[in-house]
C-alpha cells in the first residue's frame, strides 16, 4: 500500500504514519510540513519510497532512517534540515536514489555512503558540507549521477573516482577543492557532463579527458589550472578555429584560469590529417548503421501494416490504449527498447508525479517520457478523469507549450509522451553558471514573453479554460535556442466556469498565490501570480524570496533600485531598447505579484502590454526604484505605456 499527497498540508508529519507498518510508499512532497521527521519512522520496515521533498522540515535527519533497509528512493531535498548526514544510511543497501540537496546540512560526507553499492543517483548539492571526499566514493560502481556542488568541500578529488565507469554526470563545482584533476577521470568513458568549476584546482588538465568521447559539457572555469589544453577533438565538445593553427573550445569552459594556454595542444595540420581516419572510423560506420536501421524500419513497418489489416492478433505486450506521435502509433516495444526498460541511465529528472526519461525512437525522433509513479497508475478513480483530460490536452497547439503527444497504459504502467526540450528546465539553466550567462537579457525577456503567451492561450483561447496551477521555473522548459515552453499538465485541470472553483490545492512552494493560504478558490489569477514569481526569478537569476516579502509592504522597496536585484552574472544592458524592455517586463511582473487577486492583470492584458508602444525612459535604468515599478504596475491595462516617464 502507499500514501500520496496532492493537497498542500501544513503542520507536523503525523505520528500515526508510524503505525502503518505495511506502508511501501510515502510521498508528502510539495507540502508545507514543518518540524522534524519523527524518529519512529524507522519502524516502517516495508517502506521502499520516501519523498518529503519541498517542505519546511528542519532539524537533523534521524539516525533511525537507517532502519529502512527496503528503501530504494529517499528524497529529502528542498527543506531546512541541518546537522550531519547520518552514517546509519550505510544500512540502506537497496537504495538507488539519494537526494538531500538544498538543505542546511553540515559536517563531512560520511564515508559509509561508499557501502551503498546499488546507488544510481547521489545528490547532496547546495548544503554546507565540509571536509574531503573520501576514497570510498569509488565503491559506487553503479552510480550514474553524482552532484556535490555548492558546498564547502576541501582537499583533493580522490583518484578512486575513476572507478565510477558508468557515471554520466559529475558535478563538484563551487567548493574549495584543491590539488590536481586526477588523470583517472579518463576512465569515465560514459561521462557526458563534467563540472569542476569555481574550486582551487591547480596543475594541468589531464590529457586523459580527451578520451571521453561522449563528453558534451565541460566546465573547468575559475580554478588555478595552467599549461596547455589537451586535444579534445575526439569528444563531443565544440571547438572553433581561431587562426594561426590555434583551435579553441568555448571561453566559458576555461575562463578564470590565468595559466592556461588559449589553444589546444594539437596543431591545425595534425587536425587536418586526422579528418580522414575520423571520418572512416566514426562517420562511415554510423552512415552504414543508419542505412541498415532505415531498411529494418521499413521492413518492420510493412510487417505491422499487415498485422493491422488482419485485425485479429492482440498486442503481445498488453493493451496499448492510446499512444501516438507525429508519425502515427508508436509500438510499446520501441519505448522499452529506447529506454532499456526505463533504465535509470535514461532518466533526466524525477518529480513529484513521476520520473522523466529521454528516449530516441527508431525513426530518429527524440521524446521525453514521464513515467507516473505506481500509486497513480494503479488508482482506478484516477483513470477515467485522466483519460478525459489527456484527450483534451493532446489537442492543444501553441508554440510556447510543450506538445503532449499522447500516453500509454500497459500492464498497469502509465507514461506520458512529450516533446523533448534540449536545454531542460529554466530552473536548471538559471543555476548553471555557464547557461545563465548564455541567457542574456534579450533571451530572458523573450523567455518571459513566451510564458505569458502560453498562459494567455490556456486561460483565454481554450474551451473550457485551463488553469495550470503549478507554474514554476521547473515547469518552464527551454529548447536549444532558449525558447520557453510551459510544461507539465499532470496537475492541470480544466476550469468549468459554471461550477465551483474550490478544488484540491497543488503547486510548488514559493510560487503559490498568497490567497490560497486561506481559500481553496483556484482561478486564473493564481497562475498570474506564479507567472510573476517566475518572471522575477528569470530577471534575478535566483528565486526572489526576499523581494516577494517586500512586495506586501511597498515602503520596503523605496531604497532598492531595479539594477540592484538584476542577475549580477550579466552586465547591465547598454542598449536603450533592451533597458526599456527590462523596465517593461519588470513593471508587468510586479503588477502580476499584486497581493490582491482582483487587482492583478489577466494574462491577455499582459500580452497586450508586451506588444504595445513603449516610450523612452525619462531617467537612467540605474535610477529606477522597485517602488516606482510597483506603482506603475497598478495601472497595467489602463494605458499602453508601462515604462516610467
Amino acid at each position: 500500500m502507499g500514501l500520496g499527497s496532492k493537497v498542500r498540508v501544513r503542520g507536523h508529519i503525523p505520528l500515526v504514519l508510524c503505525q502503518s507498518t505495511k506502508l511501501e510508499i510515502i510521498d508528502l512532497a510539495r507540502n508545507q510540513f514543518s518540524g522534524s521527521i519523527p524518529s519512529c519512522i524507522g519502524s516502517l520496515s516495508n517502506l521502499t519510497y520516501l519523498s518529503l521533498r519541498s517542505n519546511l522540515l528542519e532539524g537533523p535527519i534521524p539516525q533511525e532512517i537507517g532502519n529502512l533497509e527496503a528503501l530504494t528512493i529517499l528524497d529529502l531535498s528542498q527543506n531546512r534540515f541541518s546537522g550531519p548526514v547520518p552514517p546509519e544510511i550505510e544500512n540502506l543497501e537497496a537504495l538507488e536514489s539519494f537526494h538531500l540537496s538544498q538543505n542546511r546540512l553540515n559536517g563531512s560526507i560520511p564515508k559509509e555512503i561508499g557501502n551503498l553499492e546499488a546507488l544510481i543517483g547521489l545528490e547532496l548539492s547546495q548544503n554546507r558540507l565540509t571536509g574531503s571526499i573520501s576514497k570510498e566514493i569509488g565503491n559506487l560502481e553503479a552510480l550514474l549521477f553524482l552532484n556535490f556542488s555548492q558546498n564547502r568541500l576541501s582537499g583533493s578529488i580522490p583518484q578512486e573516482i575513476g572507478n565510477l565507469e558508468a557515471l554520466k554526470s559529475l558535478d563538484l563545482s563551487q567548493n574549495r577543492l584543491s590539488g590536481s584533476i586526477p588523470q583517472e577521470i579518463g576512465n569515465l568513458e560514459a561521462l557526458e557532463s563534467l563540472d569542476l568549476s569555481q574550486n582551487r584546482l591547480n596543475g594541468s588538465i589531464p590529457s586523459q579527458i580527451a578520451k571521453l568521447y561522449w563528453l558534451s559539457h565541460l566546465n573547468l572555469s575559475f580554478n588555478q589550472l595552467s599549461g596547455p589544453v589537451p586535444d579534445l577533438s575526439a569528444t563531443k565538445l565544440q571547438t572553433v578555429y581561431a587562426g594561426n593553427g590555434c583551435w579553441k573550445i568555448f571561453l566559458d569552459t576555461l575562463q578564470g584560469n590565468k595559466g592556461l594556454s588559449p589553444c589546444i595542444t594539437s596543431s591545425n595540420t595534425s587536425r587536418a590529417n586526422s579528418n580522414i581516419p575520423l571520418y572512416l572510423k566514426i562517420y562511415l560506420p554510423i552512415a552504414i548503421f543508419s542505412t541498415f536501421s532505415i531498411l529494418c524500419c521499413l521492413l518492420f513497418s510493412r510487417s505491422k501494416v499487415k498485422n493491422n489489416r488482419a485485425g485479429e492478433q492482440p498486442a503481445k505486450n498488453g493493451d496499448i490504449f492510446s499512444i501516438w506521435n507525429y508519425d502515427g502509433k508508436i509500438a510499446y516495444e520501441d519505448i522499452i527498447a529506447a529506454t532499456e526498460d526505463f533504465d535509470f541511465r535514461h532518466c533526466i529528472g524525477v518529480g513529484g508525479y513521476g520520473s522523466v526519461y529521454r528516449a530516441q525512437l527508431p525513426c530518429g525522433k527524440v521524446v521525453a517520457l514521464k513515467k507516473l509513479h505506481r500509486l497513480e497508475a494503479e488508482n482506478p478513480a484516477f483513470d477515467k478523469s485522466f483519460r478525459n483530460e489527456i484527450k483534451f490536452l493532446t489537442e492543444i497547439r501553441h508554440r510556447n507549450i510543450v506538445k503532449l503527444h499522447g500516453f500509454c497504459l500497459h500492464q498497469r504502467s502509465m507514461f506520458l509522451i512529450y516533446q523533448y526540450m534540449e536545454k531542460g528546465s529554466l530552473f536548471y539553466n538559471l543555476r548553471d553558471e555557464v547557461e545563465a550567462v548564455e541567457m542574456d537579457w534579450t533571451k530572458r525577456i523573450e523567455i518571459i514573453k513566451g510564458m505569458a503567451h502560453a498562459l494567455s492561450y490556456l486561460h483565454h483561447d481554450c474551451t473550457p479554460p485551463i488553469v495550470h496551477r503549478d507554474i514554476s521555473s521547473n515547469n518552464v522548459l527551454l529548447n536549444s535556442s532558449f525558447e520557453a515552453f510551459v510544461a507539465d499538465f499532470g496537475t492541470a485541470r480544466m476550469l468549468d466556469l459554471d461550477s465551483s472553483n474550490h478544488t484540491i490545492l497543488v503547486g510548488t512552494r514559493g510560487y503559490i498565490a498568497p490567497e490560497l493560504a486561506y481559500t481553496m478558490a483556484v482561478t486564473e489569477k493564481c497562475d498570474v501570480y506564479s507567472f510573476g514569481v517566475v518572471a522575477l526569478e528569470t530577471l534575478m537569476g535566483k528565486h526572489p524570496e526576499e523581494v516577494l516579502s517586500w512586495v506586501s509592504s511597498p515602503t520596503s522597496l523605496v531604497n532598492t533600485k531595479l539594477i540592484d536585484v538584476l542577475d549580477r552574472r550579466l552586465p547591465p544592458p547598454t542598449s536603450q531598447l533592451v533597458a526599456r524592455n527590462l523596465v517593461q517586463v519588470a513593471t508587468l511582473t510586479f503588477a502580476c505579484l499584486n497581493q490582491k487577486a482582483k487587482s492583478r492583470p489577466t494574462m491577455k492584458e499582459v500580452c497586450k502590454e508586451f506588444i504595445s508602444r513603449q516610450t523612452s525612459l525619462s531617467v537612467p535604468l540605474r535610477m529606477i526604484s522597485l517602488v516606482e515599478l510597483v506603482k506603475q504596475g497598478m495601472h497595467v491595462g489602463e494605458s499602453s505605456e508601462v515604462c516610467p516617464v
